[in-house]
């Protein structure tokens, strides 16, 4: 049986990125995945509620793509979490309606992968800094998967590394909707590469 797929994508210059357009563009339109463009939706960031919540309860996965921003997720983002994810729909008493879904992040960054480690510019791994998704995860009651990175974003166009994305994030996708997506990957704990995904699927 097929699962349902939600994809948000969050990306405040999406024009401008190579990288996050060439993995969206890679997925085309296929059945049971739905991708939204959400600046796109939300320009002025009046977030409708009720048909996010709706698309929420209506699909099996949800998958988050977004580029590091400041260490952190975009705006929209966040200011999704804060007006979709209520108290009595997505936590608390009566907030079941996310229970047992699965949770998927997809995540670029600008520099390398050595950069976010203890000892790199960062200071930090990428999955210390991805932490208060673990924790939204949690307290809804989502099956948190290890998250998707994929580092070098400025020049991965240029050295080859896009094409090795995308088709890792296709084979992403056509797992999740088959539900076969292996948990030797969802819960490894780190990040997962395209090239780890790619020995395995």
């Amino acid at each position: 049986m097929s699962s349902s797929v939600l994809l948000l994508y969050f990306h405040a210059a999406a024009e401008f990125s190579k990288a996050n357009h060439g993995l969206i563009s890679a997925l085309g339109h296929q059945e049971h995945l739905l991708v939204r463009d959400m600046y796109a939706e939300y320009p002025r960031f009046s977030i409708d509620i009720d048909k996010e919540q709706s698309l929420l309860a209506t699909h099996d996965t949800i998958v988050l793509q977004f580029p590091m921003f400041w260490y952190s997720s975009p705006a929209l983002l966040k200011e999704w979490q804060d007006l979709v994810l209520e108290y009595g729909f997505a936590y608390g008493d009566g907030g079941t309606a996310l229970q047992g879904k699965r949770l998927q992040l997809v995540v670029t960054t600008g520099s390398p992968a050595e950069a976010y480690t203890a000892e790199g510019e960062k200071g930090y791994t990428l999955r210390e800094f991805l932490r208060p998704f673990e924790a939204m995860a949690k307290l809804c009651h989502l099956d948190y998967h290890a998250p998707l990175a994929m580092h070098g974003a400025r020049d991965a166009a240029d050295n080859g590394q896009q094409a090795v994305w995308n088709q890792a994030y296709q084979k992403l996708i056509a797992a999740l909707i088959a539900g076969r997506y292996p948990q030797s990957l969802a819960k490894r704990t780190d990040v997962v590469t395209p090239e780890q995904l790619l020995e395995v699927l």
